[in-house]
This record gives C-alpha cells, structure tokens and sequence, in this order.
C-alpha cells in the first residue's frame, strides 16, 4: 500500500497549460478554474491563444495558453507569472518557459520532444533542458502521448480521437499535484459531453490515468498542494466568463424591465461569445440576429428599440468605426441602445486576440457632431454582469445610447460568479409617456430630468415619426432653425450630465503620498500593486474608474486631493488626457503599455515606486 501523501496549504497558486492550439489547453484550463471555483476558491483566469485558425503543429507562433491563478480568498489578477507549467510540446516550453517562476514545477510530454520537434522549436542541442538552465529536479517528464494511447488501447476510438484525449492526461497531473477531486472532474465532463457518453468516460479513463501516474511514481519526490477556501459566502456560484456574465446581464436586464432582448451583432473576436451564448436563451425571450455586417447589426437593434424592445448591439473596435453612423442615429432619436465593445490590439485588425484599452476616446468622441454618450467600462469578468445590466438600464430611462467597453483580458478571462437574485436587482423603469398626455404629446417632449418620453408604436394616441434630420423641441417637425438646433443640441448634452452615477471610491491611505488611477480591466493588476506597496511601507491609496461619461460628481475632489497621482492605462494616455480636460489644473504622471497583453503587477510595483521617490 502506498504511502499517504503529506498535503502542504497554500494561500494561492498559478496554473498555466500551454500547447499547440489543438491541445485543448483553453478547455483544461477552463475544467480546473471550474472546479476550483466549485470548492469556494477565488479565481482568476487569463487564456492567451494566438490569432491564426490553426498554426503549423509544433511551430513556436500557434501555441495557445490558459493560465488560472487560484486562491484561499479572493485574487484580483491571473498572475504574473506560474507556480506549475503545463507544457505539450518544445514550443510550449521554449516560448511559455519565461511565464514560469524559478523553481516553477514542470510537466512535459516526453513523447513530444523528438528531433524534429527540437527543430521547430529551434532548440540547437537536444539538451533541451541544459540550453534552457532547466533544473531536471522541477520537472515531471511523463510519455504522456504513449500513456494516453495505452490508457485507450481498448476503447475502439481512433488514433486522432485518442490523441484529443491527451490534455485530459496532463490536467489528471495537475488535479493530482493540487489534490482536487476528480468526482468534481467527471460530473464537468459527463455535463459537457452528455450526448456522447463514450467520448466523457473516455476522458475520465484519461484523467484518472495521469492522477494514477502522478501518485504512483511522483509520491516521494513531488510535494502535493492544497488551497483551502477562507471565505465561503452561502450562495450558488459559478466559474464565469467575461462574455458570459455580460450576456447574463442584458438578459436580466430586459426581464426587470419586462421587455424584449434584441441583439443584432456580426462576428467579430473577442466579441462574438455573447451572440453565441444569448443565442441559447430564447426561452427566455431572446432574440439574436446574425447580421451582414456590423451597420446592419446596430441598425437593427436601434430599429428593435424603435419598436419597443431593449435593442442591443456587440463588436470590438473595427466595428464600432462603422457603426458609428448608426449610433448617431440613436443619439439624435434618443432611444435607447446598449453598444458592446469588446476592445482589442489595433489599429486595423492589429491584434485580433489580445487585449488593449485604446477605444477609450473613439467610445467617448467618434461620431460626428455634437453626439454625447455614456461609457461604461467593467472592471472584471464578473464585473461584466453588472456592468451590462446598469448600462441597460442607463439607456433605458434615459432614453440614449450607451458604450460598454470590455476587453479581451475581461471578456475571455473568468471569476467565480455568485449568481445574483432577480429580485435584489435595482429596478428599471423606462421614462413612457404618460396617458394623460394623449392627444398633447409630440415626440421630444420631456420629463423633469430631461429625458424624452418613450411611446412605444402601436399605442393608440401617440402615433410618431423619428428620423436623423434634426426636429423642433416642440412640435416634432424637421427643422433648421438655429436657435432650435443649438437648445437641441445643449438637451441632448444636459440629459447625459443629469445621469446619476455612483461617486469614486478610493481604497488605502487617507493620507497617501500616491494616488493609483486606472478604469475598466486594470482594476485588479492596479489594486495588487497598491497591496504590495503598502506592504513595503509606502502610503498609497487606488481609485478606479467604471462609469466614464458622465464622470462621478466627485472626480475633480478625489483627482486633487493627493500629492502625487499616476494614471495607468493600456494606451497611450487616452483617460489621462480625457481627465486633464475634465478636471482643471490636473496634471498625472503616467504609466502606458500597449502590449497586447495585462499589466505584470512586478512592472507596475517598480515604476509607482519611481514615482514616489521623486
């Protein structure tokens, strides 16, 4: 009988599975943050995938990553860097190896190590290991792909089914070094393949193997882990993506305010998960349309607003230069509509599957004319569900247009999400026309904060034209009036100035010697670097933006209150800009990468300190 293993307890650890894209690294990864999230760990999650459909097999450009950083209580950030290193292949360990903390765990595919995988990976010696400074001792070499094929001898699948089944191996390692249960593993599997039962014990088989093969032969050299909940809030949770809860989120939205969800979309990465996911929810009264392009897709949520229904559009930020014209269309007829921008690397098609902030003033000014509009930016991957739904019900009794950013990092990346009640959420109550004004209502009449009375068509009594020509404050008429335009004009701008929206926070010293700005996805990377600077006794504080037009009441109170303030973004100083013309005499220092990928928490530590010692 075997020995019983000693488990060690961890407050936190970082996981990163890489391989060729066909490894499915994305979907173990995803099963291991799910199950985590499952027994109460925080979570936090970053897949890093290249943006070819399939690279050449074993080339250095086509491996995808998925890194998951869990904890005993809540984690703001994926990590910088891993504590285990799943790699498939030599390009897996040559490019993701720099990921890898020094005495990081190590667990390779033997078999996926030949001279001409050496080659494609441009290794010069097949010392793979000595030409890396690799310490053996911290690396498990398993045959992984023999094992797989004899774990599979007897199950009647083919050679390229079986070979689908080896990053089941690999995450039956990584469940064995981290003693999870694999009972949570299974249940996952037989969920996610419950029309093919034989594909989901065939994987079982597999990950019970390399949990078998981890304990048989690693007992006495490797350490097990165990990262134990701290904070257990009763509730239903569940691992959530970016994209996920923000489809959640325009669906509870429509269900409060007891209407129709319309999204009209074209696909577009990273944004295209949220017209695949609402469009499993018909049940709940969805309706998605895969439009012709991206104008068609804003035009026909605008046109599903028109008609009564919350009208939604989703795309990255090639798709909002041309659905521009549509949105000012919205602005112009004051209806509501919620724009999804899930930004990505640009200009052009740039960097399809990262992850940049640089749609900031193209949310806040790209559209001609006088044409205002809130924005919004989550700050999380379960921040995305409420952000979604607030941003629905912004333009909903306000009758405009609204601009949510996510990003790549936020929308692909996951957290674990405690499923929220319906009715705890706050209400949504459209501004409709009231019935006494039948007979006396015209189209832009208003309501005391400014907003136009919404009347749906079909309501007998308050028939109506809308269009993008610019009408009279008073009877609805085209007009080119100038006093009329300029008093049109000055309403639009004020009804998003009377919008309220929840004043800035600010987390760490009263008294700080720094104040830490950022909005949207850097929230955790930004809060981890304030952590760690108070911990080496510096005095800083942290206050972060979501709501980004209107700005908080008290913008210019906190901005001007502390000594020294660095803003940082994923751009090149777009908030610091917008912020040195909102608030006067304000004057940040800055920190700016455009990367492609999230802020490293070590980076942002170094410079801040740099900051403070000036």
């Amino acid at each position: 009988m075997a020995e019983k293993l000693e488990v060690k307890e961890l407050d936190q650890v970082v996981v990163r599975f890489s391989g060729d894209s066909g490894d499915g690294m994305q979907l173990a990864g995803n099963i291991f943050s799910t199950v985590s999230a499952t027994v109460g760990n925080g979570i936090s999650t970053f897949p890093d995938y290249p943006a070819d459909i399939r690279a050449p097999q074993g080339s250095l450009t086509g491996v995808s990553g998925f890194q998951v950083h869990i904890g005993a209580g809540k984690v703001y950030t994926p990590g910088d860097k891993c504590d285990v290193l799943v790699a498939m292949n030599a390009a897996a360990l040559k490019t993701q190896y720099r990921y890898a903390k020094p005495g990081a765990t190590i667990i390779i595919d033997t078999d996926s190590f030949g001279p001409k995988d050496l080659e494609k990976a441009q290794f010069q010696t097949e010392d793979y290991l000595g030409e890396m400074n690799i310490d053996p001792d911290h690396v498990i070499q398993c045959p992984l792909t023999t094992m797989v094929k004899d774990c599979l001898a007897d199950s009647g699948m083919d050679m390229k089914a079986m070979m689908k089944c080896r990053n089941m191996f690999a995450l039956g390692l990584v469940c064995w070094l981290f003693d999870r249960d694999l009972n949570l593993v299974a249940n996952f599997l037989k969920e996610k393949f419950a029309k093919k039962p034989a594909i989901a014990e065939a994987n079982i088989k597999v990950i019970q193997a390399g949990y078998d093969y981890g304990h048989n032969t690693h007992s006495s050299t490797v350490n097990v882990y165990r990262v134990e909940s701290k904070e257990k809030e009763p509730g239903r949770y569940m691992d959530i993506t970016g994209n996920k809860a923000t489809a959640y989120g325009f669906i509870a939205a429509a269900e409060k305010a007891g209407l129709r969800l319309y999204l009209g979309s074209y696909p577009i990465t990273p944004a295209t998960d949220v017209l695949h996911e609402l469009s499993k929810h018909k049940s709940c009264g969805v309706i998605t349309v895969q439009c012709e392009d991206e104008i068609a897709g804003c035009s026909s949520a605008l046109g599903a607003s028109f008609a009564g229904a919350l009208g939604v559009t989703s795309t990255s930020g090639p798709g909002i230069c041309l659905k521009s014209e549509a949105m000012n269309l919205a602005v112009i007829m004051e209806l509501p509509l919620v724009v999804l921008d899930v930004q990505r690397g640009g200009p052009a098609t740039g960097l399809p599957t990262k992850s940049e902030q640089t749609d900031l003033l193209q949310a806040l000014f790209g559209r001609n004319g006088e044409s205002p509009m809130p924005v919004m930016a989550a700050t999380s991957p379960t921040d995305c569900f409420d952000a979604a739904y607030q941003a629905c019900k912004i333009a909903l009794e306000h009758m405009t247009p609204v601009v949510l950013l996510t990003d790549a990092f936020v929308a692909n990346g996951s957290g674990a999400f405690k499923l929220p009640e319906i009715a705890k959420l706050d209400p949504i109550n459209p501004p409709y026309v009231p019935e006494e004004l039948k007979g006396k209502w015209t189209p832009y009449m208003r309501a005391e904060n400014g907003t136009r009375y919404w009347a749906v068509p079909g309501r007998e009594g308050f028939a109506h034209i809308l269009g993008g020509l610019e009408k009279d404050s008073n009877t609805g008429a085209i007009s080119t009036n100038p006093e009329n335009h300029d008093l049109m004009t000055r309403l639009r701008q004020q009804k998003i100035a009377n919008i309220q929206v929840p004043d800035l926070e600010v987390d760490g010293d009263a008294d700080a010697d720094l104040l830490i700005v950022g909005f949207g996805s850097t929230y955790g990377h930004l809060r981890s670097a304030m952590d760690e600077l108070r911990q080496k006794g510096y005095k800083v504080a942290q206050t972060h933006f979501k709501y980004l037009n209107p700005l908080p009441k008290n913008t210019a109170e906190v901005l001007k209150k502390y000594k020294k303030v660095v803003v940082a973004e994923q751009n090149m100083g777009q908030l610091a800009a917008y912020l040195r013309m909102k608030v006067d005499n304000f004057v940040p220092f800055q920190f700016n990468q455009v990367k492609g990928q999230p802020f490293v928490v070590e980076e942002l530590v170094n410079a801040f300190e740099d900051i403070l010692k000036k």
